[in-house]
């Protein structure tokens, strides 16, 4: 008998000491395979960080800035400044761009580099915000993180319709990014401006270009927008509404009149990602008082 319960116990034990270590097998395995991420796109980072994989971005790009804490990791730096290298040398599993924001070759020498890359659309409407939402959700295998964060968007954007519906107004507004006194530039035709600015009820002044380009003496006064727009960066760096006086032409306009010109944050205002509605309402009511 006492034989018996001897035998029981060291079965026991071994039966233990098995289960403990498989369980350590198991969290190590799932340890590594929690991919190290590298996102240079804001757009991007915020949605890796929506779905619940903000932990494993271990660097990114200095246009992420939601959430704020983004800014605290290695940045690999912006657009035109970030080298293949310096992300190789992070050592990452993963690496998601946004599409046309590095150099060509510099998304070659990844993708060459046996590193898992993912070159993604930038979105510029409700249609590919939300198609982006869910091709990175696919990526993070988190398909319900990514349809609930779709659903919340098409809740805001529903939001949004119902304003339009209550007044529709179409007031003139002119985006301009400012660099500085002698680097002012006036969005056009084909950028988020004219996107989220149409998005939010409102009307974006008429020009016959495409992107952005400098703004001229004559420019703001022609247009006359009833409202001027610009990231809260620009505004802050010009010294806000006295500092603007120095853009030429801007002291004619109706926007500067009747002291409706407009900070949004940059990120929030561009980056056409799971706030897209939110940043949206904000205009229009900003526009619609």
């Amino acid at each position: 008998m006492k034989r018996n319960i001897t035998l029981f116990f060291v079965m026991a034990l071994a039966v233990s000491c098995s289960s403990k270590h498989d369980q350590k097998q198991e969290s190590t395995a799932t340890e590594e395979a929690i991919p190290k991420i590298i996102t240079a796109g804001g757009t991007i980072t915020e949605i890796v960080y929506a779905l619940g994989h903000g932990d494993a971005i271990v660097a990114t790009d200095r246009t992420s800035t939601y959430p704020a804490h983004m800014q605290e990791l290695p940045s690999i730096g912006y657009r035109n400044q970030i080298q293949a290298e310096g992300i190789l040398s992070l050592n990452p599993d993963w690496i998601l761009v946004e599409e046309n924001y590095l150099n060509n070759d510099v998304v070659t020498q990844l993708e060459n580099s046996g590193k898992k890359v993912f070159v993604l659309k930038n979105p510029q409407s409700a249609q590919t915000a939300t198609a982006l939402i869910t091709e990175i959700g696919k990526i993070f295998e988190e398909k319900e993180k990514a349809d609930e964060l779709i659903r919340q968007l098409n809740k805001d954007l529903e939001a949004l319709r119902t304003l339009k519906e209550q007044n529709k107004e179409q007031p003139k507004v002119a985006f301009i990014m400012s660099r500085g006194p002698e680097m002012v530039f006036l969005a056009g035709k084909d950028t988020f401006a004219e996107a989220m600015i149409s998005m939010s009820g409102a009307e974006p002044v008429a020009v016959d270009f495409e992107g952005l380009k400098p703004l001229t003496p004559e420019a703001l006064p022609a247009l006359n927008p009833d409202y001027i727009l610009l990231f809260e960066s620009g505004f802050q760096a010009a010294g806000g509404k006295e500092g603007l006086r120095t853009i030429q032409g801007i002291t004619a306009t109706t926007a500067w009149k009747k002291d409706q010109l407009i900070a949004m944050d940059g990120h929030y205002l561009s980056g056409f990602g799971p706030r897209l509605g939110q940043a949206a309402i904000d205009l229009f009511e900003k526009t619609h008082p």
